[in-house]
This record gives C-alpha cells, sequence and structure tokens, in this order.
C-alpha cells in the first residue's frame, strides 16, 4: 500500500514524546479547532493513520484525563468519538469555551502563550486538518478548520512565530496555506517533523540538478548543432575547392587547415586550432577557415 507524504509527516509527528500537561493540551487543542468536529454535543475525529489512533486516546488521558466514548478498531479510516456531557464540559472548560452553540469558536490565546505550546498546537492541527504535497511533484502545504475565526487567528499565531502564510476560503473551511518550499521545511521542523523537512530539502536538491542537468544537454546540444553545420559548411568550401584543382595552390596554413578540418570534421575549432603547428588561437584557425571559404565563393 502506497504511503503518502502527508501521512509520512503525521507519523514521524506522533513520536514526540508527551512529556509536559501544558503542551499535551496545547497539541490536543489544536487537534480539536482543526478536527472534523467540535461542538457543545460531540467531539469527533476522524483519521486513518494508525499512529494518531495510537496516539489520541495516551494524549486525551495526558490532557484531560478523559477517555473516548468511542474508538475505531481495524484498519482504514476510523472516528473517535465523545458525547457525554461531562467530558464534554471538561474539554470546554479548560480551554475557557463557552458552550453555547450560538458562541464561535475562538483560540484562547492564554493557553498558548510558551513557544513549545505553541508548536504543539500547530502539531495537533496538522495531525487532525493538515496535508502536504509529494515535495517530487510540488512543494503546498496547509491546514483546514470550519472554525473561520479559529483560521484567523492561527496566521496571527504563525506570525509570532516568524511565518508568513497565506490563507482561502475552500467549500466552508478557512485554509491557511504556504507554497514555498523553505516555508515548508521551516514549520515542519518547527512542530516536530525534521526528517520530513530534510526530505523536501533532498527532492529539492535532485529537482535542482535534473534542471541545471538538462539546460546543460540542451546547451551541449545547441553547441554540436553549431558546431557539425559549421564543419559541414567549411567542408563544401573545400570540396569546391578541390573540384577546381585550387588545393594544391594554397598557402601552407591554409593547406594544414583544410588538412585538419578533413581528417577531423567532429571537432570543434578550439580542438583543430590545438593541432595546428604550431597551435594557433580559435580566432585564427576561423580565419583561415574562411579565406578558404570566400576563394571557394569567389
Amino acid at each position: 500500500m502506497h504511503v503518502t507524504f502527508s501521512a509520512q509527516v503525521k507519523q514521524e509527528l506522533c513520536k514526540q514524546p508527551l512529556s509536559r500537561r501544558c503542551c499535551a493540551q496545547a497539541e490536543a487543542y489544536g487537534i480539536l479547532l482543526y478536527c472534523n468536529t467540535f461542538q457543545p454535543r460531540q467531539v469527533r475525529i476522524i483519521t486513518e493513520s494508525p499512529q494518531l489512533k495510537q496516539r489520541l486516546p495516551l494524549l486525551f488521558r495526558k490532557a484531560f484525563r478523559v477517555e473516548f466514548d468511542v474508538v475505531p478498531t481495524g484498519e482504514g479510516k476510523g472516528s473517535f468519538l465523545i458525547e457525554d456531557p461531562e467530558k464534554l464540559h471538561i474539554l470546554f472548560d479548560t480551554f475557557g469555551l463557552e458552550r453555547d452553540s450560538a458562541v464561535s469558536v475562538h483560540i484562547n490565546f492564554a493557553h498558548l502563550e510558551e513557544e513549545h505550546c505553541q508548536t504543539a498546537f500547530f502539531r495537533g492541527a496538522f495531525l487532525a486538518g493538515g496535508s502536504v504535497t509529494d515535495p517530487g511533484k510540488s512543494y503546498h502545504l496547509e491546514l483546514a478548520t470550519s472554525h473561520g475565526a479559529v483560521g484567523r487567528e492561527s496566521i496571527a499565531l504563525l506570525q509570532e512565530l516568524g511565518f508568513t502564510p497565506k490563507d482561502t476560503q475552500r467549500k466552508g473551511n478557512h485554509v491557511t496555506y504556504f507554497k514555498q518550499s523553505d516555508h515548508i521545511e521551516d514549520f515542519l521542523t518547527t512542530v516536530g517533523a525534521p526528517v520530513s523537512a530534510m526530505e523536501i530539502m533532498t527532492a529539492k536538491l535532485e529537482r535542482d540538478l535534473r534542471g541545471s542537468v538538462n539546460r546543460r544537454v540542451n546547451c551541449d546540444a545547441a553547441n554540436l548543432d553549431k558546431t557539425v553545420e559549421a564543419a559541414r559548411w567549411q567542408m563544401d568550401a573545400i570540396y569546391r575547392l578541390e573540384e577546381r584543382g585550387m588545393l594544391e595552390d594554397l598557402p601552407d596554413k591554409l593547406k594544414e587547415a583544410v588538412d585538419l578540418r578533413m581528417a577531423h570534421p567532429e571537432l570543434t575549432l578550439a580542438q583543430l586550432a590545438e593541432l595546428c603547428t604550431p597551435p594557433v588561437s580559435k580566432s585564427a584557425l576561423n580565419h583561415r577557415l574562411r579565406k578558404l571559404a570566400q576563394l571557394a565563393e569567389s
């Protein structure tokens, strides 16, 4: 089964230890605000990542000391569910959120004052609502949430961390995204996926190298075409002089140019110039060959 680059990143993020309770709460906060459903009567987190399925129960136990009402079994996509009013009260109360369904969800910045908590928050946001393209094809990382205020406030948080994301609306979701490879590398390194960030760097280097080689090959091919065309033009002139019996009367330097070009039709002017006795400059040999062409034309 093919594993996407997004899945690889989430796999790496799930290896981060759950050491501090404040960071566990911040990561869980990111997951709740970017998951499928975070409402007064229900929390539903849908994922197909085996690593996230293992991490979520441990994370919520560490952050809130609550268990999920329903956990998915088996492989593939599955839902984690909380509908118990007491558990939902703990979640909403932890972050100072009102359980009135008419109130829109906002980020409580008081829970994300420390940088380590901010990075944990965005790790959770990516685990629940993030995706990133295969760096071998293109560069695009995004975080999508159904809460418009959360999307706007997340941008302010990212700017605090030194990032300059862009944002858009898509199918009712607020999408925050990066399209530059170095910004994606920095984001992944910050939230805890440095190996994936290195993979993007490697892919970029390989792409740049392939582009450089292709440009060089194209340039060499163009130069080769010019060399072949020039040699053909010079040899045509020599054949015309030969037909008229003019080769024997040429000065020694022109005779040498004739002999070298006929013996080495594949060489460039610079290579032929080195074979002269004594060696001459490329421009000097070019002058001699032009002289032959003028004689052939006259």
